[in-house]
């Protein structure tokens, strides 16, 4: 297991770029919301850490995690953001339904990000318990939603970066 001996919380904000000038928006389903919820929190702590503003931090809710496509793509038109964060959270059950949303939901962030210029951040819980999941939402592993947040900021900068022609890219 990935998270077995990683605290997904831990980061140093001293070797993270600025973000004080930057815009997120962070797309949350509503299904499982206790740990979404969870998710949200530890990215919106994160962000505020490292020095966004709070007006700088947009939430919108979806129904639920396979929504979470159309949401991001949806603020990625109007609100004039530097990168986005979905959270969503898919627990196995009996059916074939937790493969159809988990595969639907990484081709649609995989799709985004090669569609659109803006970076859209993967922060889908799938975990075969809802243990699991509250360990991975500000349980025993930390919290993914704040991995979630580190990782925006570095992709919101790399997209400023990028788009200064002749700088030199890197962390």
């Amino acid at each position: 297991m990935a998270t077995a001996n990683k605290n997904l919380s831990n980061y140093d904000k001293n070797t993270l770029p600025n973000a004080s000038e930057f815009r997120f928006g962070i797309v949350v389903s509503e299904w499982n919301d206790k740990i979404t919820n969870g998710l949200y929190n530890g990215a919106e702590a994160a962000l505020l850490d490292c020095g966004v503003k709070a007006e700088n931090i947009i939430r919108w809710n979806v129904p639920g995690s396979f929504e979470l496509i159309y949401g991001a793509k949806k603020m990625i038109e109007t609100q004039s953001v530097d990168c986005v964060i979905t959270i969503g959270c898919v627990i196995k059950g009996e059916t074939m339904h937790f493969e159809f949303v988990c595969e639907g939901v990484t081709q649609g962030v995989k799709d985004l990000n090669i569609k659109s210029d803006i970076p859209v951040i993967f922060c889908l819980l799938t975990d075969n318990t809802e243990q699991q999941s509250i360990d991975r939402s500000g349980g025993k592993h930390g919290n993914k939603g704040t991995e979630a947040a580190i990782a925006a900021i570095k992709m919101a900068d790399l997209r400023k970066k990028s788009s200064q022609k002749g700088k030199s890219i890197g962390f």
